[in-house]
């Protein structure tokens, strides 16, 4: 799972969980069915669910997740094959919610800034190491860094989110 290549869809800062999944589709409860309501009022994403390919990231400023503690904006993602988000910060609600699914969130430092000078853009191919952090733009040539996800976010990942490591590690005892 270490190195990771596909293409960006790039949002800005301050991306509220009502962008990512907004509140009047919160009835559905299937998660395989949530990735078809992504980002659907984000304005100029309002493709993606449409667009999105599995393996493609998510690419985000700051505070990325912020808002509501709802589960729908990371299953909508996670659904969709999205392996990660990449971001500079995220709220921490939607990263406890990322993490106990199972699913990665790299903090990348200087992400916002390169979005807003258009140093990474929608569409561009990237390569991910998520056992390093790093992360090449192959479009543009731009590399950036990030944290690399932790060992024991690698093994919340393997057994599939928090009850799952959770019960693994019960019963190992």
């Amino acid at each position: 799972m270490s190195k990771l290549t596909e293409r960006a869809w790039v949002v800005d800062d301050n991306v509220d969980t009502e962008l990512i999944y907004h509140n009047q589709y919160l009835a559905e409860t299937d998660p395989k069915q949530m990735p078809q309501y992504a980002f659907e009022y984000y304005p100029g994403q309002e493709n993606f669910a449409k667009e999105a390919r599995p393996g493609d990231f998510v690419v985000a400023g700051r505070n990325f997740g912020c808002g509501s503690s709802r589960e729908h904006a990371v299953y909508c993602l996670e659904y969709a094959g999205i392996p990660c988000v990449l971001a500079e910060t995220c709220s921490r609600i939607y990263y406890r919610n990322a993490i106990n699914n199972g699913y990665p969130v790299l903090f990348v430092k200087g992400l916002s800034d390169a979005i807003h000078n258009g140093r990474i853009k929608n569409g561009d191919q990237l390569q991910v190491d998520l056992d390093t952090g790093s992360i090449r733009d192959l479009t543009s040539g731009q590399e950036f860094h990030g944290d690399a996800v932790s060992d024991l976010e690698h093994e919340i990942m393997e057994a599939g989110g928090l009850f799952g490591y959770m019960k693994k590690r019960t019963t190992k005892k």
